[in-house]
């Protein structure tokens, strides 16, 4: 048995790669679109003091849905690449169900019946 054959064995463990699926989980875009809004950003920007989560509770990125230890590790994520590469992803307007559903096919479609047909009648009387 060689070097790597050793160190090449953790993938079939089940719980290192439950653990690596869920390392970062943080709220997903939608949820994220939800907090932003005034009246919900309101409500995370001043949270009560919390002995349990990093820095009291006092340190919150609401794009991130992260608390941070201190004033200084907040203004560093700021300027970082996480950060920026989730407010990039922010722009775009989430999906809606009604988005999910017509991409499906599960809509009626009411529209305009018989307008390829005299599109096509046209185009034959053009040729001609």
């Amino acid at each position: 048995m060689g070097r790597l054959r050793r160190s090449r064995t953790h993938h079939g463990i089940r719980d290192t790669s439950r653990a690596m699926r869920t390392r970062a989980f943080s709220k997903m875009l939608d949820q994220v679109h939800e907090d932003l809004k005034p009246e919900n950003a309101a409500k995370l920007a001043s949270q009560p003091v919390d002995a349990d989560l990093p820095g009291l509770g006092q340190h919150y990125c609401i794009t991130c849905a992260k608390h941070f230890t201190t004033s200084m590790a907040l203004s560093e994520h700021y300027r970082g690449k996480v950060h920026k590469r989730r407010l990039k992803q922010l722009k775009d307007e989430p999906y809606t169900q009604k988005e999910a559903e017509a991409a499906v096919g599960l809509t009626t479609d009411n529209g305009k019946r018989g307008v390829r047909v005299l599109k096509e009648a046209n185009m034959e009387v053009e040729t001609v």
